[in-house]
C-alpha cells in the first residue's frame, strides 16, 4: 500500500461490518509489525486478539461508555500490552551479552524501556493492519486496572491500549479533525 493508503486515506473505524477477520491475516499483521525497530530489538509489545464476543465480554466492565457498543461489535479486539519482562527474551533477539542483566538490575529502565518500544510496537501493529487491509479504531477510553485484573492477574504483562480491528463500516466514520501544522509541531535548530 501506499502512504495515502496508510495514512491520509485510512481513517480511525468508529464501527465495523460484520465480516470476520481470519486468523492467518492476523498472523501476517504481526509478522509484519514484529519487523519494526524497537531500541535494543527488545520487542516488549505483546498482543491479546479477542475473537469472540464471549472474550470481548470480558472488557465490558473496563470500558468507557463510548468504546463500549462498538467494542462489542467488533470483529476483533486487540489488548495492546506490554511484557514487564521482555528482557528474559535478550539473549535471544540481541547480539551483545549483558543486556538482561542490564534490564534486570535498573527496574526504572526495564519500565520506561517496556512502555516506549511496546508503544512502538502498538503504532507499528496498526501500520501493518492497514497496509494489509484491515481497518483500526485505537483507544485509550478504559480502566487499565480492570483490563489488566481480568486478562494479566499475574501482573507480567500490562494493558497498554486497545484496537478495535476489522473492516470499517464508512457510515460510522466522524469527520476528519484538524492536524497541526508543520510549524505548530516542529522545530528547527
Amino acid at each position: 500500500m501506499s502512504p495515502e493508503q496508510i495514512f491520509r486515506e485510512a481513517r480511525t473505524a468508529n464501527g465495523f461490518t460484520d465480516r470476520p477477520v481470519p486468523l492467518p491475516l492476523l498472523q501476517q499483521v504481526y509478522e509484519l509489525a514484529r519487523m519494526g525497530p524497537t531500541s535494543m530489538n527488545t520487542q516488549p509489545a505483546r498482543y491479546v486478539f479477542l475473537t469472540t464476543p464471549h472474550a470481548r465480554e470480558r472488557l465490558r466492565p473496563a470500558l468507557s461508555a463510548g468504546n463500549l457498543d462498538k467494542t462489542m461489535s467488533a470483529p476483533v479486539t486487540v489488548i495492546v500490552a506490554t511484557d514487564t519482562r521482555f528482557f528474559e527474551f535478550m539473549p535471544e533477539v540481541w547480539h551483545r551479552e549483558g543486556a538482561r542483566e542490564s534490564f534486570e538490575g535498573n527496574p526504572a529502565l526495564a519500565e520506561a524501556t517496556a512502555t516506549r518500544n511496546g508503544t512502538l510496537g502498538g503504532a507499528y501493529f496498526m501500520l501493518a493492519a492497514r497496509a494489509l487491509g484491515l481497518d483500526c479504531g485505537p483507544m485509550s477510553g478504559f480502566d487499565i486496572a480492570k483490563v489488566n485484573a481480568a486478562f494479566f492477574p499475574d501482573g507480567r504483562w500490562q494493558a497498554n491500549f486497545l484496537v478495535n480491528l476489522g473492516y470499517g463500516d464508512d457510515r460510522l466514520l466522524f469527520p476528519r479533525n484538524a492536524r497541526l501544522a508543520f510549524a505548530q509541531a516542529c522545530t528547527l535548530l
